[in-house]
């Protein structure tokens, strides 16, 4: 009798040690599970991050495109225009003043206004879209129209990408440009230029600029 009661309590242990046992082996798939969802959304946020061309103290402007990436919250993340008037759309948030605004910047204030209904928010904008960021060419051109600005973009940078017809008249380039409500009007020799003389005449272009060359 003090056998079969010895024997009982061994396969009561046993069952108990394969239960605790089984009972590991369930979470390790649930753990990994969970490591690999958080892998993936630091990497989604790492990739995002990396596909933006411009430099971080870029102004954001109207007709741009963001990416607005928030860590483990996939409905608030989306890619947004940048409206005429400034603006992004948000969930939860409604309208947010994006133009004038640096990515980081406007990261921060999305961050700030997210702290009401998410805990500890990370957020992340990327710009993808440069819209707003647009020079233009007339006159005796190969290229005429807008083209994108790129950062510290010079006039003799954009004019080697426009390019002159057999009738440009290189001397009498000139660059419009309106500050403060008011058109300037800005003479380029692009043949004094290429020489190496008035190097203050290949000044910086901003957005809006038109170059003409007669």
């Amino acid at each position: 009798m003090k056998k079969l009661i010895h024997l009982g309590m061994l396969l009561g242990m046993g069952f108990a040690v394969t239960g605790l046992w089984s009972q590991t082996d369930a979470t390790k798939p649930a753990a990994a599970t969970t490591a690999k969802t958080e892998d993936a959304g630091r990497a989604k946020a790492s990739d995002v991050q990396q596909s933006s061309n411009v430099p971080s103290d870029y102004v954001i402007g109207a007709d741009d495109t963001l990416h607005i990436f928030v860590w483990k919250e996939p409905d608030l993340s989306e890619t947004l225009p940048v409206r005429p008037d400034g603006k992004i759309s948000m969930p939860l948030l409604n309208d947010i003043a994006a133009a004038g605004l640096t990515p980081s910047q406007l990261r921060d204030e999305i961050t700030e206004k997210l702290k009401k209904y998410v805990s500890d928010p990370r957020v992340t904008v990327v710009v993808t879209g440069t819209s707003s960021r647009r020079i233009f060419a007339t006159g005796e051109v190969l290229h005429t129209g807008p083209m994108t600005l790129l950062p510290h973009m010079t006039m003799l940078q954009a004019l080697a990408q426009a390019g002159f017809t057999q009738f440009a008249n290189i001397k009498g380039v000139y660059l419009l440009r309106n500050e403060n409500g008011r058109q300037m009007k800005i003479p380029f020799n692009y043949k004094e230029v290429v020489k190496g003389k008035h190097p203050e005449q290949n000044i910086e272009l901003k957005p809006g600029d038109t170059i003409v060359v007669p």
